[in-house]
């Protein structure tokens, strides 16, 4: 009887660096399931270290056009959509599912690349998010908005505040 051994190593972007096992750092590796994300832009593959049995999970997107953002001071820098994923994680730390928070930066990402523009200015992206957390959390929206908005004071909240407070009443 005969047992062959298949192996897989897979590579990073680029193709320059082998996919490493998170725990053990082995480079052998294999897909145990295959999956599209819900909205159809990246693939969620499950994966089993040969060498520790641990199991973890990669995504694989789709490259996308260059993006620049242009910041309050002029700046320019290249999108980069964990920045928007990082500021809802704060905002919504322990109010939203790692889902919902994974769902919001989807939909502002989809929203920015359907402009077909390749320069974005940084307050509308922060303008997006505004909207998209008022709609799903009123608290994350006003921790986000703390930050975007740069409140200096309580004055600043309570102004924030009655304007949502105005929304709900419509």
């Amino acid at each position: 009887m005969w047992i062959i051994s298949v192996t897989t190593t897979t590579y990073c972007v680029y193709g320059k660096f082998p996919m490493q096992c998170p725990y053990c750092s082995s480079v052998e590796t294999k897909v145990v399931d295959k999956r599209g994300t819900p909205s159809h832009d990246a693939f969620r593959r499950r994966r089993e270290c040969l060498k520790c049995g641990k199991r973890f999970t990669t995504y694989e997107r789709i490259e996308k056009i260059d993006l620049i953002v242009i910041k309050r001071d002029g700046r320019k820098e290249p999108f980069d959509r964990n920045k928007i994923k990082n500021g809802i994680l704060k905002a919504g730390e322990k109010r939203l599912t790692e889902e919902q928070m994974e769902k919001i930066t989807d939909e502002i990402e989809k929203k920015i690349r359907r402009l077909h523009k390749t320069e974005i200015p940084s307050k509308a992206i922060g303008e997006m998010v505004l909207k998209k957390l008022l709609t799903t959390d009123k608290v994350a929206y006003l921790r986000f908005a703390s930050v975007y908005k740069t409140f200096m004071d309580v004055k600043g909240f309570e102004k924030e505040l009655k304007q949502i407070k105005k929304e709900m009443v419509r």
